[in-house]
Parts: structure tokens; C-alpha cells; sequence
């Protein structure tokens, strides 16, 4: 089934002017972005962008670590090994290979996805090596022994290393606490313990569920037309096996009652994590709450709790919230850093202009400001190849609707005050939250 959609009808020319496309003063007519799914049933995105001769490629499952089950740490460890030997080739001779194409390979894993990418030049004599090494890669990973033991020890070192920040502890407790028993609780790198256990016949069982064409989306970014990008789509993920998706994530139940959690750290800075699950990518409450939350504390130096909580009293140097969507409600996150001595006066500032917030809802001067900031920066959102592809994977993986770019300045103008102080009230609960305090006093 083949379907396309003119996604940057809008926005898409801002960004081919900030590209210098149209230095003629006529703008074009934008691409559309086109969808198709390959032979064994991967989905494909791909948007031309001929302006520059460059190709962009991110091979996207649904192999996170909500996935790892009784093994944390393995969606990571997995993905991480991709590279590390395939096909025969090691790691040094997969680099040195795109070394001389002067190609880049990246990959990661976090709590829904795992993906690899490739970046590389689009004449054929870089491109289809390029594009054959990704291929061997994503379809023919060595997983032996040796690398495995040797990246789960470099694991090991970053889990202990990552241990000694304070932040880092107050966000994977904060994550442990909010989400319980949920898959989404557990740190995507694992703990020791699991990383001791693991082995690599468990990666391989992993990769073999997971790395299949059914539970992929391939998203492709550059200077092709439509028969190559399907060619390439086919090269990238053709040999994988056709498998079946995963299953959906588990929703997530809400907070069944407020909790603060106080780990003492030897360091002058207390870090706080505070919040509650939050949305969904899809969520019918997104802008309301998208907008609500720019105002509230993430529009950074104009937020209110910058205002109150630094601006003001000068209790902490870092103080925001943020929303983070995943497939089932991610976390709303507020955090700050501040002396110890100052803790408690700066979290009773930040919890009290949060209750405010939620009962009164954000001023027109407020909503007309944020509107305004959002909407004027959204073109800088998508000048560039990496950053586009970037929505197309999370377009494709969270499916979302192909114009969700094309309309996301008109959404975000539409939202009213009383949306947003609905939207608050049926949604945040700030007497009903988890904090954990990382730091202070023993």
C-alpha cells in the first residue's frame, strides 16, 4: 500500500529557504513525504531532499528496553553489538571501511526503539557500499564471544562511572519509582547484576524476535527519487526474516499515591526529580498540554517556574519540566538543582507555582507569548537532513499522522487558555506525585 502526503506544505519551504533553495526568490513546490512498505512488510518513509548530495538512512524496531523482561540491559547490549562485528568483519574493518567512504554509521536504544543509521554521499560509488555495509550490519551480526564480553564490560564501567552523578541517580530512581513494575521503570543500560548474568546466546534469542522486518521502519532522508529509495529500502532490510511485531507496551497505571524518596550524596548541589506518567505520541491532550507545559516550565528563560524559582528567589541556577511522550504515557518530569541548603524553600516554590498553574491556567498574555515562541522557531526544527529525519522515524514508529508537521503551527495556534486549565486538571495531579531527592544532608 502506497501512500503520500505533502507533510511540509507549510513549514517544509522555510526550511528549504533557510537551506538556500531559493535564492532566486521563487519557492518550489516541497516534496511529499512517501510511504510504502517493503516486500517482507518493513514500513518505509522516505523524503526527497535533492538540495544536497547526501542520504540519510535510520533503520528503526520496536526493541527497546521495555522489552529487556527479566534482563535488563539486553535491548542496549544487542544493539550495541551490531557494529561491533558482522558478516565476518570486525569492528575495525567496519570502520575503516566508511572511514574511506566517508560514510557514519550511529545507532542506540532507549525505552520503545532501537535503531541503526547511516549517513553517507549519494553518488553510487559511496552510496551503495555504504548502504551494503548498513545491510550486513542490521541483517548478519556476528554476536561472537569476544566482543560480547568486551561490551559488557565497558557496560559495567559506565553503570559504575554513571553511579557518582547525582543526576544520574535521581533520574533512573525517579524512573524506578514512577513506573513500578512496569517495563518502563528499568534503566535501558541495566544494572550490574543483570549485565553479569547475561549471555550471549540471550542477545542472539533477542535479536531474533525483535530485528525482524514486520517490528522495522526504515526512514530515508536525501538526494534520491522513488525507485531508488525502494531499491535501498530493499537492500537495507531485505534479508531480514519477515517475524511479527511486538506486542504493544503495557498502558501505564496511574500513581496510586504521592511518594518523596531522600538519597543522601556527598556533593553541595541537591538534585530533585518530581512528577507523575504524563502522555502518549498520539495523546488527544498533546498541545493543550504541549503549550500548557511551555508556559509552565519549558520555554526555558520566560517559563514560570524560571521566573519564581530563579529569576526571583535565586534558589536554583537549572529549574524546568518537560513532557516526554512514548508509547504509552511517558513521564512528566520537573526538575531542579539547587544548594542544599536551599532544598526545601526551592521545591515548596516549585510545587507551589505548579498548583497555581494547575487551578488557574496560564494568562492570554502568556498563551499569546508561548504560541509565538513555538510556532517561530518550529522551522528550525526541521533545516536539516538529520533533524528531518529525526520526525520521520517518530512519525513512522509512533504512527502518527503524515501531516502532523504540516499542522503542528496550526494546532498549536488553535489552543485556548480553557484547554489548557482543562487539560491540567483532568491530567496533572500535583498532590499526587513522586519526588526523589538526590544529595544533601545525612
Amino acid at each position: 500500500m502506497f501512500t503520500d502526503y505533502p507533510i511540509f506544505r507549510r513549514v517544509g519551504r522555510v526550511a528549504l529557504l533557510l537551506a538556500g533553495l531559493s535564492g532566486s526568490g521563487v519557492v518550489q513546490a516541497t516534496p511529499a513525504i512517501q510511504h510504502w512498505q517493503t516486500e517482507n512488510g518493513a514500513r518505509v518513509y522516505f523524503f526527497p531532499a535533492p538540495e544536497l548530495p547526501m542520504v540519510d538512512v535510520r533503520v528503526v524496531f520496536a526493541a527497546g528496553s521495555a522489552r529487556d523482561g527479566e534482563h535488563p540491559g539486553l535491548a542496549s547490549m544487542t544493539n550495541g553489538l551490531l557494529e561491533e562485528g558482522a558478516a565476518g568483519l570486525s569492528a575495525d574493518a567496519i570502520a575503516d571501511r566508511l572511514e574511506g567512504l566517508g560514510a557514519e554509521l550511529g545507532n542506540g536504544a532507549l525505552r520503545d526503539m532501537a535503531w541503526v543509521s547511516l549517513r553517507s554521499l549519494s553518488d553510487a560509488v559511496q552510496l551503495k557500499p555504504a548502504v551494503e555495509l548498513l545491510s550486513l550490519i542490521v541483517s548478519e551480526p556476528d554476536f561472537n564471544q569476544q566482543d560480547f564480553a568486551r561490551e559488557r564490560e565497558r557496560a559495567l564501567v559506565a553503570l559504575r562511572q554513571s553511579d557518582q552523578r547525582p543526576g544520574t541517580i535521581a533520574e533512573y530512581r525517579f524512573y524506578a519509582a514512577l513506573y513500578g513494575e512496569h517495563p518502563y521503570a528499568t534503566r535501558p543500560i541495566g544494572d550490574e547484576d543483570s549485565l553479569k548474568r547475561m549471555t550471549r546466546q540471550e542477545i542472539d534469542a533477542f535479536y531474533r524476535k525483535y530485528y525482524v522486518a514486520r517490528n522495522a521502519l526504515v526512514a530515508i532522508v536525501g538526494d534520491l527519487d522513488r525507485k531508488a529509495a525502494e531499491r535501498l529500502a530493499e537492500q537495507v532490510v531485505g534479508k531480514l526474516p519477515a517475524g511479527e511485531p511486538a506486542a504493544p507496551v503495557p498502558v501505564v497505571p496511574p500513581l496510586a499515591t504521592a511518594e518523596e524518596r531522600h538519597t543522601f550524596h556527598p556533593s553541595t548541589q541537591t538534585h530533585v526529580r518530581m512528577g507523575q506518567p504524563g502522555m502518549h505520541r498520539g495523546d488527544p491532550d498533546y498541545f493543550a498540554l504541549y503549550v500548557g507545559n511551555h508556559i509552565l516550565g519549558g520555554g526555558g528563560l520566560v517559563s514560570r517556574l524560571f521566573k519564581e524559582v530563579r529569576e526571583k528567589r535565586g534558589l536554583s541556577y537549572s529549574v524546568n519540566s518537560s513532557f516526554s511522550p512514548m508509547a504509552q504515557d511517558g513521564p512528566y518530569t520537573f526538575g531542579l538543582q539547587t544548594r542544599n541548603d536551599q532544598l526545601q524553600e526551592a521545591l515548596d516554590v516549585m510545587r507551589a507555582t505548579l498548583r497555581e498553574f494547575h487551578d488557574t491556567g496560564p494568562t492570554q498574555q502568556e498563551l499569546t507569548a508561548a504560541k509565538k515562541n513555538i510556532t517561530g522557531g518550529f522551522p528550525l526544527r526541521i533545516d536539516s537532513n538529520s533533524k528531518i529525519i529525526d520526525y520521520l522515524a517518530m512519525i513512522g514508529f509512533y504512527h502518527l499522522p503524515l501531516d502532523y508537521l504540516d499542522t503542528f503551527n496550526d494546532r498549536v495556534m488553535a489552543v485556548t487558555r480553557e484547554q489548557i486549565r482543562d487539560a491540567y486538571q483532568r491530567r496533572v495531579h500535583p498532590e499526587e506525585m513522586i519526588t526523589i531527592i538526590v544529595g544533601g544532608e545525612q
